[in-house]
């Protein structure tokens, strides 16, 4: 460990710098995200349009959607809103790098590596669960629901608010679910999981995914909740062979002993 120098206030000095640098980058790239409002919004609502990479590899048909506001000021909070969480994901390199940076000085060598390895598979399964959800998961949901009709006569009528909301709280929780593996490493580093244990109760991790899948979608249709588990239930599997991986056999007894 280095040696730790300073008093508890010249800590706290030093984390509440370490959070206004935090602060002040992610308003920046907020800000430049806002004044790209073009750009932006040509991300954000791609889903919406039938020309959506995903949709033309897969060969969806043509569909049509189209958001509506239904208050005064909703479009300038949802736009502030969209920028400052857009804002947050691109300087989330910088972010981890000065938490990080922080708390380094604390740790031992090994713990240091432990560390850099958690940080790092964590932040990667962030982005990865966030990106799944963007082309994956938030567009197949929006498609299902957006064009689905109990009767011709009755047209869906979808608000933006409800829109960027869903898509930014769904892309939050998917990307929380991906920290699964980080997760189970780090139980079977401590001894507490093992891959026999988790494949004993198997069965019971998948009614467990289908709550968790069931909590993640805002709806309780059959077509949402398969779309979410899937990807849920592979981390899970993945999770079983990193356990299975971190565990190693005991060691053989000396001939003298």
């Amino acid at each position: 460990m280095d040696e730790a120098t300073g008093t508890f206030w010249d800590h706290l000095e030093e984390l509440r710098n370490c959070l206004l640098r935090i602060v002040g980058i992610t308003v920046a790239v907020g800000v430049v995200a806002f004044a790209c409002k073009g750009l932006l919004f040509d991300i954000v609502l791609a889903p919406t349009r039938s020309d959506f990479i995903v949709y033309r590899l897969v060969g969806a048909e043509a569909f049509s959607l189209h958001l509506i506001n239904t208050g005064l000021t909703e479009q300038l909070m949802m736009h502030m809103k969209t920028a400052l969480y857009m804002g947050l994901l691109l300087a989330s390199p910088y972010v981890t790098f000065e938490l990080f940076h922080f708390i380094s000085p604390a740790l031992y060598r090994q713990e240091r590596r432990y560390t850099i390895k958690a940080t790092g598979s964590a932040y990667l399964l962030f982005i990865i669960g966030t990106v799944v959800n963007y082309f994956l998961i938030f567009p197949f949901t929006l498609r299902f629901l957006g064009t689905y009709q109990v009767n011709t006569d009755v047209t869906n009528m979808l608000t933006l608010q409800s829109y960027i909301d869903t898509l930014i709280n769904m892309s939050l929780m998917m990307g929380l679910v991906f920290e699964l593996p980080v997760l189970c490493w780090l139980l079977a580093k401590v001894g507490v999981l093992n891959s026999g244990l988790m494949r004993q109760y198997r069965r019971h991790a998948l009614v467990a995914i289908l709550i968790v899948a069931a909590i993640i979608t805002p709806t309780t249709d059959v077509f949402t909740l398969a779309v979410v588990s899937f990807p849920i239930w592979g981390l899970f599997e993945l999770s079983i062979h990193i356990v299975a991986l971190t565990e190693r056999p005991a060691a053989a007894p000396s001939p003298t002993e």
